[in-house]
């Protein structure tokens, strides 16, 4: 008969969205778990002041051309409003009362929850709020490769966008981020060469969708790229909470369940591009 032992640990991905790309908050109001609302800071346009005006006469303008704010004059623009809903994940674990306990059964689904939601996470965060918000790259001739889908997407939010954003890498295509030194170690984290932070995600590779929700040919993946990343987050709560109610004693099975809440949020721009792993 075989000796029954510890599980083997195992432990998160290092560089996904609970990792060091990421500012990971635990809440101490849930209030915030049913979402958040926020005006925008770093989307609208800084603008150089024009002190002199032109040389030229008012009647210079084509007709119909609009002269824009006249030299000197400042520009003034309404903050954005922005909001992030809330995803809650869960791990749910059956097996025979016979020799497994409650507390055991607590102890296994909340192991299982801590490995696998960062996965989730990503994955929610993908196909929730990355894709339906991104402007698509991709040229009409198809993909690209992947240092030209990365240069595409940094340019684009660099336009919109001047602070340091995040590059959203599928964990199928992080290893072709090397080939052409894309990406580097920095810390705890990885970084582009632009200075931007890049998340590999195995919950990315999951979704690996575009914009319109169709999932990437094979032989291709989809890469985003956003402002800075925020993750709101709760605390575990284990279901139910008494030992007695988790037996279903019809099969005198025990069911226990282990969810958390969270609220991924970005910010300002995000841009897509479908890319060649081939």
């Amino acid at each position: 008969m075989r000796r029954r032992v510890e599980a083997i640990p195992g432990r998160p991905l290092p560089y996904g969205i609970l990792g060091g790309c990421t500012e990971v908050i635990d809440v101490t109001d849930e209030h915030e778990l049913l979402g958040v609302e926020w005006m925008a800071l770093g989307c609208s346009p800084v603008r150089d002041t024009d002190w002199c005006a032109p040389d030229e006469s008012p009647g210079d303008e084509s007709p119909g051309e609009s002269p824009g704010p006249p030299p000197g004059q400042k520009e003034f623009f309404s903050p954005i409003h922005e909001a992030a809903d809330p995803v809650t994940i869960y791990a749910g674990v059956v097996c025979s009362t016979i020799g497994w306990s409650y507390q055991e059964a607590i102890e296994h689904v909340r192991a299982s929850l801590e490995l696998g939601e960062q996965q989730a996470v990503e994955s929610a965060f993908w196909r929730y709020t990355l894709a339906p918000r991104a402007m698509d790259l991709t040229p009409p001739e198809g993909p690209v490769s992947i240092a030209q889908g990365v240069a595409a997407l940094e340019g684009c939010l660099a336009e919109s966008y001047g602070g340091v954003g995040t590059l959203h890498v599928p964990t199928g295509a992080a290893a072709l981020l090397g080939c052409c030194n894309i990406a580097y170690r920095d810390e705890n984290r990885l970084s582009t060469l632009a200075g931007n932070c890049v998340i590999v995600g195995s919950g990315y590779s999951a979704a690996n969708s575009g914009p319109d929700g169709t999932p990437a040919p094979p032989g291709s993946a989809w890469l985003y790229i956003s402002g800075p990343v925020v993750v709101r987050r709760g605390p575990i709560d284990v279901i139910p909470d008494r030992a007695g109610a988790s037996i279903d004693r019809r099969v005198n099975d025990r069911r226990v369940l282990a969810e958390r809440t969270y609220v991924p949020a970005t910010t300002c721009t995000v841009c897509a591009v479908l890319v060649t792993t081939c």
